[in-house]
This record gives structure tokens, sequence and C-alpha cells, in this order.
């Protein structure tokens, strides 16, 4: 008896459906076709061995199972629970009046058991999309599937539950999307920017940066608080959107970074690689390509401590997604593209004994050290990065002084407050949502300039030698300090403090 069953491949951060046909002829042998990997072709152990824990097994006879389309690969283990059901199925053991209603997808374990996979959200919101019913996984998949609205989600713990909903033996309800506790993604009871010491103008520039979601560089001596900042920057980051928040969560159900038991990403992310870190491992890849920390840090922060230390290739392949916030992944078997819109935050020492402009210790290094320690980071890096800032360390009477700054939830209300003047005016431009994304054609629509202004820029150009590149961020980092303000035009202060954020470009600093 032939039969079809459902399942879903995961291609980027988005699902296709899978179909699986099973037809049980005579003969002895049981094969598997439709380009499956190795997982795939080991299932049938798998899922011989769940089949005799419930009282059955597969037939002694030729099973033939077709994974459809056939061009797509098929990875990974989560096809056990649709293959042992069209196995049932086609040995007449099982109804398959309901097969074409419901996608399955799940791991088996050799007790029959059901473990959670990866990429289950992608796969519901496709299968929802074409007329499904419902999707029938692991118990642990089920809160990450029930965000998908007005579709139904079944989790089980075992082989033996499904059956019995299939033969309608035993009633099981849907899951219900239940929100994450708001307490529980607060992180201000832990960090907040209350406890930072001094260091007033480099938690300026660090507000600036997240109202206008603008990349940023640190550069200080050990211990002078890089690090102690760049932690504390989500907990003044505005909420994420339900669509910002959706988005994260299919990059990070495709990566499988998704808690058991988790539904949606509602915290902002915050992704701190080593700088031992491999280009691949940064920007995503493989044989079978899969998202990497940019793209796990998409809406969110991606911290790189130490930014002389990484290879220069990996420092270089930044440079694309930084401007057009997507990465696109070519391999000879596959192309997919992952989202990247992300805040890079960056710190390093000013040179390799690290007290370089210390006020009060006196560096160590040879002449032309400090230069050639910055150029180990290229121009067109730092092109990128919208704010360069010096962190000095703090003074000995400031850090034991026992009054608090500002907390992180008043600067973040500063930011929510921009960013809403942002959204009303970028409101007819789909995809672009803040200062830092704007193209040319806007900045000349919504960043007029006077002739004090353009005054400013032509000499800052001249003094540090900066690119067209940096003097559209420079408007574009203007235009942020405007909003926080509450300034509906750009003004020759607004550009004064947006070029002391370029003071640390290589042709300016440290020569």
């Amino acid at each position: 008896m032939l039969v079809k069953v459902f399942g879903g491949a995961v291609y980027g951060i988005n699902a296709i459906t899978i179909t699986i046909e099973v037809n049980i002829l005579w003969g002895a042998k049981f094969i598997i076709v439709g380009l499956p990997d190795n997982a795939v072709k080991e299932s049938q152990e798998r899922v011989d061995s769940a089949l005799r824990e419930i009282g059955s097994k597969i037939p002694g006879k030729r099973v033939v199972i077709n994974m459809a389309p056939a061009d797509v690969k098929k990875e990974g283990s989560s096809y056990d629970l649709p293959l042992a059901i069209g196995i049932l199925a086609a040995n007449e053991q099982l109804p398959a009046d309901m097969l074409e209603r419901y996608v399955f997808m799940g791991e088996l374990s050799l007790d029959g058991s059901l473990q959670p996979v990866k990429g289950v959200l992608p796969i519901a919101i496709n299968a929802k999309r074409e007329g499904f019913k419902g999707i029938l996984l692991p118990g642990q998949n089920a809160n990450e599937a029930s965000v998908v609205r007005d579709f139904e989600v079944y989790g089980f713990r075992h082989l033996s539950e499904v059956i019995a909903f299939l033969k309608k033996e035993r009633a099981f309800s849907p899951v219900t999307f239940t929100p994450p506790a708001l307490d529980d993604l607060q992180r201000e009871h832990v960090l907040d920017f209350k406890d930072v010491k001094g260091q007033e103008n480099v938690k300026r520039a660090m507000e600036i940066a997240a109202a206008g979601g603008h990349n940023m560089i640190m550069i200080g001596a050990p211990g002078s608080g890089k690090t102690m900042l760049a932690r504390r920057l989500p907990t003044i980051l505005p909420p994420m959107t339900a669509e910002e928040s959706l988005e994260t969560t299919k990059i990070h159900s495709v990566a499988g970074k998704i808690q058991h038991d988790a539904s949606l990403v509602v915290a902002r992310p915050f992704r701190s690689p080593h700088h031992t870190i491999s280009d691949v491992a940064l920007i995503g890849g493989g044989t079978w390509p899969q998202p990497g920390e940019v793209s796990l840090a998409h809406n969110g922060v991606l911290f790189l401590d130490e930014l002389p230390e990484f290879k220069r290739s990996v420092l270089e392949v930044l440079r694309q997604p930084l401007e057009d916030r997507v990465i696109c992944i070519s391999r000879s078997k596959s192309s997919v593209e992952y989202p990247a819109n992300i805040m890079l935050i960056a710190s390093m020492n000013p040179c390799p004994c690290g007290f370089y402009n210390h006020p009060s210790k006196e560096c160590s290094c040879p002449p032309g050290a400090v230069h050639k320690y910055l150029s180990k980071i290229s121009g067109p890096l730092l092109d990128r990065i919208d704010i360069h800032i010096e962190v000095v360390p703090v003074e000995i009477e400031k850090i034991a002084s026992l009054q608090e700054g500002e907390s992180s939830a008043t600067v973040q209300a500063r930011v929510i407050r921009a960013r809403e003047l942002q959204t009303r005016r970028l409101h007819d431009h789909p995809g672009i949502y803040c200062n830092a994304q704007m193209i040319p054609a806007l900045l000349k629509k919504y960043c007029a300039l006077d002739d004090a202004c353009v005054s400013l820029l032509k000499i800052a150009m001249q003094r540090f030698g900066l690119s067209a590149r940096a003097y559209d961020r420079i408007i574009k980092l203007s235009r942020t300090i405007a909003d926080l303000g509450g300034e509906e035009q750009i003004k020759p202060q607004h550009i004064a403090e947006a070029i002391q954020y370029r003071s640390l470009d290589r042709e300016g600093w440290g020569g």
C-alpha cells in the first residue's frame, strides 16, 4: 500500500514541505531515495527498534521510501517520526485518513520516545502557509511551534502517543502559546548602567549608538571598563517588535539554539565570540550552510572583544554584512541568505602593551608600534563603524563613590523616544527602521544640512582623511543626536558631536 506522509526541510531560515512516500512491495530490502544524508539513512535502525517497543516492526518485505523533492538534501534525524508513521500506515497498521492534514517531525530513541529537533518554527510557519491543519512533534518543541497562530500544534513524548492520536484512541489537546514571563526577560536586576562609575562620555556614545542602531568601537587601556560597558548595552536597547522577535526566533531555531520548552526569543541577542573563532563560525556556512554568530546576533548586539586579536580574514568577512545587513553564502551544492541586522560593538587596547595615552602609566611599546597595532584593523572596516570612542580609566575617587549614575531604564526611555521618531519618519520605507540603515537617497531627504554644517564636515574630511562612507555615517550619527534632543533639523552642534566620534580613525589617532 502506498501512503504519503509530510515533513519539512529547512533552507536558510525558511522551510519547504517534504513529501515522504512509503510503499511496501514483495521482496526483502529497505530503500530510501531522495537525497538523504547519513543520519536519514541510519533511521532504519532507530525506527525498527522504536516499532518493536510498541509491538510492531518494519515488515520483512521490500520497503521503498521516496523523499520529494528529490533535489533537496534531507538532513538530520528529524524524519524518524514521519518514516515510522509512513511504514505503519503502508503496512495497514494505522489509518491513513489523517496523514494529509498534518506535518510530522521528530527524532526517535530506540525505546520509541521522541527527542527534540532543530528548525521547528520555520517548518510550522511553512506548514500553515501551505494549508496543513497542524503539526505533530516532540513535546519539547511544542512551545516553539505554538508561536504560529491558528495552527494546531501537538507535542508527544512517545511514538505510542502519536499512534493513539491518529487512531483516535485518546484525546489530546493542542499546545497553547504562552508568552515568556516579563520578569524572566529583564536583565536590569543583573546588569544596569547605574552601576558604572564615571565614563559619562562613553555612556553618552552608547546611548547614541542604541538610539540609531550604530556600530561602535571602544579603545582604552586594560581594566578601563570596555567589556563591562558593552555587556550593559542590551539593557538600553528598545524592546523587540513582534516581527523582529519572530525572525530572531527562526534563526535560533534553525541553529538549534532554542531552549527546550521555550517559545519566542524576546530579549535582544548578545553574542560575544572568542577571538579564535573561524570565519565560517562567525559568518555562517559549512558544507550544508548553518547560521553563524553574526546571524545569531540578528536584531541584537555582536560584541568583539580585543578586536585586533581576531584573524584578519575573519574581520574582513564582516564588511559585506555590515553594509548590506544580509549574509549571502554560496556553495557548490547550495546558496542561502541569512539576515544580519546587527549592532557591532568592538573593543581594543590602544597598543600592544595597552597603555598608550594612559593618564598615569607610560607606554613601553617601541616607535611605530601603536600605528602597526591599529593597522590590524583595515580602513574599510573602520569606515563601517560609526562611533570611535576612547575609554579612559576612572579615577579612584569615582570608583569609591557611593553615588549611582542614571539607570538603564532612564536611558532606555530616551532611546525609545528617539526610535519612535525614526519609525514615524521611515514609515514609508520597508526594511529600514533606524538611522543607521538609511540609504543615500534618504539622507538627502531627511538629513538636510545648512552651510555651517557643511563647512564643519569639510574641515573634518581634510583633517582626518575621512572617506565618503565616513562622511555619510557622520550625517547619520548627527541625525540620531538630533533625534535624542527632539530636534527636527540637524544643527552644527550635532555635527560637531558626531565628528568627535570619528577621532580614532587611523589617520587621526596613534600615528
